[in-house]
């Protein structure tokens, strides 16, 4: 009876899914085909150091620091193959029109490929996958004087300023987003790739820490800057269980794979939970409470508390169910 259920809801709801899907993939496609890009930046703002993509859910994750239609943000490419793939899944169990499954297996499989990865957002030199867009590193928060009527005590603002003009290129960041071809899984298991980002994710200078991986890596030019005078950093060094729960879900498959890279998959999973579990455990001994992120240096939580949400993933790592 809960199969037949599952079922009739998954098709009085394949009509809607359908229109999430094209909505998605049509609103948020970029310039170059095949493509995405988070829509909704603000391009003109001189009050962030970094615009953000709320859209994301990673907030102040640094982007281009100048958002124009030519950028192309591999963490949503990444997404729009795991939603093709999950449609292609539900189509099948819902009795959904062959062809129309067949289009969306058709279509995970083209947005994920490794072509379409190296074509556009890999780094051949770091071997790191990257967004792309219009970029200055050259970009400080810097106190600028307002003009005030007469009699009136001095005012003053941080704007942003750029002292080297932006150009079209793969934007030099490592951080979560970098994973997310990892994260999705959409690395062949004997993949070059696959082992690059294995090895990157081991490296203690970048996202690799005793508590968990960290958000962003220290040599990123944005790690821990606040974006405004009062916007602190978010998704910018801090330790979030979500990504790290992805993250150890691809390592437990790519152990279960046979190839070159199937050891050092194995090894990074056992390592990460281990840090990662023992942190949070730790962490509520001390405190009584999960909260919404952890510190990348000492582990100590931040942010909001209680936070019973995704950190709660916590149980689902403990038990090793993915």
């Amino acid at each position: 009876p809960e199969v037949l259920s599952t079922q009739a809801f998954l098709h009085r709801a394949w009509p809607r899914l359908e229109a999430w899907y094209s909505w998605f993939n049509t609103s948020q496609a970029g310039r170059q085909p095949g493509a995405y890009t988070w829509k909704g930046r603000d391009a003109v703002t001189e009050a962030e150091l970094n615009p953000k993509t709320l859209m994301s859910g990673l907030d102040d994750y640094p982007r281009a620091s100048h958002p124009t239609p030519d950028e192309r943000h591999v963490d949503l490419l990444a997404w729009m193959a795991l939603a093709s793939s999950a449609m292609a899944e539900i189509g099948r169990v819902a009795g959904a029109p062959a062809k129309a499954v067949a289009n969306y297996a058709a279509a995970a499989e083209a947005i994920g490929s490794m072509q379409r990865l190296r074509e556009l957002h890999l780094d051949p030199a770091s071997g790191q996958f990257r967004d792309y867009g219009l970029h200055s590193e050259a970009v400080e928060m810097v106190w600028s004087n307002l003009p005030q009527p007469a009699g009136l005590p001095p005012k003053r603002e941080l704007v942003r300023q750029v002292t080297q003009p932006p150009q079209l290129q793969l934007v030099p960041c490592f951080g979560y987003v970098s994973l997310f071809p990892l994260v999705m899984q959409l690395l062949p298991p004997d993949s070059l790739e696959l082992g690059q980002q294995l090895q990157l994710l081991r490296q203690e200078q970048l996202l690799w820490t005793d508590h968990g991986l960290r958000s962003l890596a220290p040599s990123s030019s944005l790690y821990k800057k606040y974006n405004t005078e009062h916007d602190a950093p978010y998704w910018r060094g801090q330790i979030w269980i979500n990504i790290n729960y992805l993250t150890l879900r691809a390592l437990k498959h790519y152990s279960s794979m046979t190839g070159p890279h199937q050891g050092a998959a194995g090894q990074a999973y056992a390592d990460l939970r281990a840090n990662l579990l023992s942190n949070l455990a730790g962490q509520y001994d001390s405190t009584g409470y999960l909260w919404e992120q952890y510190d990348d240096v000492d582990g100590k939580p931040k942010g909001s508390h209680p936070f019973t949400g995704w950190t709660a993933l916590l149980t689902l790592a403990a038990s090793e169910v993915f």
